[in-house]
């Protein structure tokens, strides 16, 4: 009988991993991917974190941001995403500027960049190019543009003001979401060209009751 050893083990283990590990470096293939969520983030509960001390151009004095651009990431349609597609971590100033008016934090902009930007398949510039042209499709509803110290709003009245604002945004389409019983982002999903679609597998709300958007 032939003896099993611990190398043979290892050996087998090596062989039948190797596909799956193939499949999930094709799966993070910069450009492979389905479709974009816009992360929109409001900035009164981010700034609120007692970390956010060293994030001056969202969160310092005189500052009065509602939502911002939290980040444009690819998608997969059967949940889950690429990351980190490459090690590139550098943002141009001039791309810094341009975005600065719909995302106000440069540290910010570098490590989307870095996480979700590498994986779109298109260089820095054409990336946040894309982000700010995501950011101009979605229109944010007046009555949560500008923080007020009395906003307190249900999750799912701050959905319907948004599907009410965008033509052709459907429930679907868009997911609020809820940390630290506040309510601290709105995620919108996009296809490759931008356009409204429904979110893929594992896009949800994520708020629970009593959670509210406050300014």
């Amino acid at each position: 009988m032939r003896t099993i050893t611990a190398f043979s083990i290892l050996s087998l283990i090596v062989i039948l991993l190797a596909p799956l590990e193939a499949a999930a470096q094709r799966k993070a293939d910069p450009g492979a991917f389905d479709y974009y969520i816009l992360s929109l983030s409001w900035s009164p509960a981010h700034c609120s974190r007692p970390d956010r001390d060293d994030d001056p151009d969202q969160c310092g004095a005189g500052k009065n941001h509602g939502f911002v651009v939290h980040g444009l990431w690819p998608q997969h349609e059967q949940g889950g995403y690429p990351r980190s597609c490459s090690a590139q971590r550098t943002v141009p100033k001039a791309v810094v500027d341009e975005t600065m008016p719909v995302m106000p934090s440069p540290s910010l902009m570098v490590q989307q960049w870095q996480k979700h930007g590498t994986c779109s398949g298109v260089d820095v510039v054409k990336y946040f190019a894309t982000l700010r042209d995501a950011a101009a499709r979605v229109t944010v509803p007046d009555a949560v543009k500008t923080p007020k110290p009395d906003l307190s709003l249900p999750p799912e009245k701050l959905q319907s003001l948004f599907t009410e604002a965008n033509p052709g945004l459907t429930p679907d389409m868009v997911a609020v979401i809820c940390a630290r019983r506040q309510v601290t982002e709105v995620r919108v999903c996009l296809d490759k060209d931008l356009k409204f679609r429904a979110c893929g597998k594992g896009v949800a709300d994520r708020c629970g009751k009593g959670m509210a958007l406050k300014g």
